[in-house]
């Protein structure tokens, strides 16, 4: 059964994006996801989940290894 345009684009009125939603952190305040981690310091609900300094530091020295291979 044919379905007239009103009908359709009514059906299609759910299909907007939102915006993201924004959250601070609690540790150092920072904007992030909601219910994502921190990608400025690595904590999510207050606790510490990722160490990013050493993260970080791993994959200089990768990329160090390589430029000298």
């Amino acid at each position: 059964m044919r379905s007239t345009r009103a009908h359709r684009n009514n059906r299609r009125s759910h299909h907007a994006l939102d915006a993201v939603r924004l959250a601070k952190c609690g540790t150092c305040q920072a904007l992030h996801q909601s219910h994502m981690i921190c990608m400025n310091c690595g904590s999510y609900n207050g606790r510490k989940v990722i160490d990013l300094a050493a993260k970080v530091a791993k994959k200089a020295a990768k990329a160090k290894a390589a430029a000298k291979k």
